[in-house]
C-alpha cells in the first residue's frame, strides 16, 4: 500500500513548540516551517494545552525545566486532554534513565538541548508515517467492519457466526421462532433480521413488550378491541396481529405473560384466530409469530408457570443469541459499531479510544451485554472533551476496571517474534473454531487462501524443525 508522500504527510502534522525562552521557541519553529511543518509556538504551558484542547496541534515539543509547570507535569495534563497527542521531551540534562521514564509516562520521544534539527525531524516524520499508517488501517478496519455486518447484526466470533448462519436457514421458511438469551444481547435485531431475510420482507413487522403492559392492556394491544369493550374504549381499533397481518409480529419476554394470555396466543398459533376484545366475531389471520425471552422456559413449565403446549409450538425452532461475555472478540468490532452511530449522532468525529480505554472495555464482565455497551459508549461519546475516549470518560466502574493489572492467560508473558506471536494467535482461534478453517479465516478477518498459506508453511517450518533434532 503507498504512504502519503514525505511533503504531504508534513504539511497534515502541526507542530506546538513549548519552552520558556521565547527565543528558542522562535528558532524551532522557524525551522519547522521552512521543513514544511505547520508551527505555532509558545512560552506559556497553558497556551500549549488550549492548543492540544481544541486539536490545533498533533504534535507538542516542551522544554523538560519550565517555572510554574515542567515538562512531566505538562505532558500528564496534555495526554489527559488528548489522548492521541505526540509529546517530545527536550531537556538539557539528558540521560538514558530520564529518557526511559519519560517514554513510560507517556512521551513519544526525548531529546537533548539544543534541539538537533535533523533528529526532531526524523521524529517528526517517523510520526507523520505514523498517523498517514493509522489513517490507512482505520479504512481497512471500516472495510472489514461492513464485512462483519448482518442485517444490523454485529460479529465475527465462532458463537455469532453459528447463530448468523442458522438465522439464515431459519428466515426462508414463514414458521415460528424462539429467540433466547441473555436481557440486551440483541434479541430484538435477531428478530428483525429473520423478518427482513423473510418470504414476507416487505410485510409489516409489529413489536410487542409483553412485559411492560398488564394483562388487559396487552391484550387490547395484541387482539384489538370494539367499542365499549372496557372503560376508556372510546372507538373501535385493530390490534397488532391484525395490523401486521400477512407479516410477523415479535413477542418480546413473552416469558412475563399470564397463563390466561398465553392460551390465547396459544389458540393464534394453532387456529390463526382472533377476537377482539369486546366482540365475539373471529377473524382470520396470517402472521409469523417471533417470540423471545430471557427466561428459562423449559425452567418455567415444570414451575407451572409457563404453558406446555405453547411452548413446545414456539420452540420448535429456538435460536439463542449469546451473552456478550461468550463473545469478547466481537467487543472492538461493537465499539467500533456505536462510535460510528454516536460520533453521527452528537456531530463528533473520533477516532478512536486510547489504549487504556480499550483494556478497561476488555477487562470488564458487560452483565448488561450489548445494550450496556451501547450506553458506555454513547455516555463516553458525550463526556468527551477530545476527538480520542480515554478511561476517564468511562464510567467509575470501568475506571477500577481499567487500573487493575491485566491477568496473565495461561502462562507468563515473555517476549516472542512477531511471527511467533501471530502463529501461536491463529492456533488458538482455529482450536476455538474446532478446526473449522472457513470459520477461523472469517474470524480473523483473512482469506481462506492467506490462512491456507500460513498454515502450509507453518508445517514445513515445523517439519524441519523436526529433522533438525534428529
Amino acid at each position: 500500500m503507498e504512504h502519503a508522500p514525505a511533503a504531504t504527510a508534513r504539511k497534515n502534522l502541526s507542530v506546538c513548540v513549548l519552552d520558556d525562552n521565547a527565543n528558542q521557541v522562535e528558532i524551532v519553529t522557524t525551522h519547522l516551517e521552512k521543513s514544511g511543518f505547520p508551527a505555532m509556538g509558545t512560552t506559556n504551558p497553558e497556551e500549549a494545552l488550549q492548543n492540544v484542547r481544541l486539536g490545533a496541534c498533533r504534535v507538542v515539543v516542551a522544554d523538560l525545566k519550565m517555572p510554574g509547570m515542567d515538562g512531566l507535569e505538562f505532558l500528564e495534563k496534555a495526554l489527559q486532554h488528548d489522548p492521541g497527542v505526540y509529546v517530545i521531551l527536550a531537556s538539557s540534562l539528558y540521560s538514558v534513565d530520564s529518557a526511559i521514564a519519560a517514554i513510560k509516562r507517556g512521551a513519544h520521544d526525548y531529546v537533548s538541548k539544543p534541539v538537533d534539527s535533523r533528529r526532531l525531524e526524523k521524529t517528526l516524520d517517523d510520526i507523520a508515517d505514523l498517523v498517514s499508517r493509522r489513517s490507512e488501517i482505520r479504512e481497512l478496519e471500516h472495510k472489514l467492519f461492513e464485512n462483519h455486518q448482518f442485517q444490523g447484526v454485529v460479529g465475527k466470533s465462532p458463537a455469532m457466526l453459528d447463530m448468523l448462519d442458522l438465522v439464515k436457514k431459519v428466515s426462508r421458511h414463514y414458521s415460528n421462532v424462539l429467540v433466547t438469551g441473555p436481557t440486551g444481547a440483541g434479541k430484538e435485531l435477531v428478530a428483525r433480521a429473520l423478518h427482513q431475510l423473510s418470504p414476507v420482507a416487505r410485510e409489516r413487522f409489529a413489536v410487542c413488550n409483553c412485559s411492560a403492559l398488564v394483562d388487559t392492556l396487552l391484550e387490547s394491544q395484541l387482539f384489538g378491541h370494539v367499542r365499549g369493550a372496557f372503560t376508556g374504549a372510546m372507538d373501535t381499533r385493530p390490534g397488532l396481529f391484525e395490523f401486521a397481518n400477512g407479516g410477523a409480529v415479535f413477542l418480546d419476554e413473552i416469558g412475563e405473560t399470564s397463563l390466561a394470555m398465553q392460551a390465547k396466543l396459544l389458540r393464534v398459533i394453532e387456529n390463526r384466530e382472533i377476537q377482539r376484545v369486546g366482540s365475539p366475531e373471529v377473524r382470520r389471520v396470517n402472521i409469523r409469530l417471533i417470540a423471545a425471552t430471557n427466561r428459562d422456559l423449559r425452567a418455567e413449565v415444570l414451575a407451572g408457570r409457563f404453558r406446555e403446549d405453547l411452548f413446545y409450538r414456539l420452540s420448535s425452532i429456538e435460536i439463542r443469541v449469546p451473552g456478550l461475555s461468550e463473545r469478547r472478540e466481537d467487543i472492538p468490532l461493537l465499539v467500533q459499531h456505536f462510535l460510528k452511530k454516536y460520533s453521527d449522532a452528537y456531530s463528533k468525529p473520533f477516532q478512536g479510544l486510547s489504549r487504556r480505554a480499550q483494556i478497561a472495555l476488555l477487562q470488564h464482565d458487560w452483565p448488561g451485554n450489548v445494550r450496556e455497551l451501547a450506553n458506555v459508549i454513547s455516555s463516553a461519546a458525550i463526556t468527551a472533551s477530545t476527538d480520542f475516549i480515554d478511561v476517564a470518560d468511562l464510567p467509575e466502574s470501568l475506571q477500577r476496571s481499567g487500573r487493575r493489572a491485566a491477568p496473565l492467560v495461561g502462562e507468563a508473558w515473555r517476549p516472542l517474534p512477531l511471527d511467533e506471536v501471530r502463529r501461536i494467535h491463529i492456533q488458538r482461534v482455529l482450536e476455538m473454531c474446532k478446526g473449522n478453517r472457513v470459520r477461523a479465516s472469517q474470524m480473523l478477518g483473512i482469506g481462506r487462501t492467506s490462512l491456507y498459506r500460513f498454515l502450509k508453511h507453518a508445517n514445513k517450518q515445523a517439519a524441519a524443525g523436526a529433522r533438525g533434532s534428529d
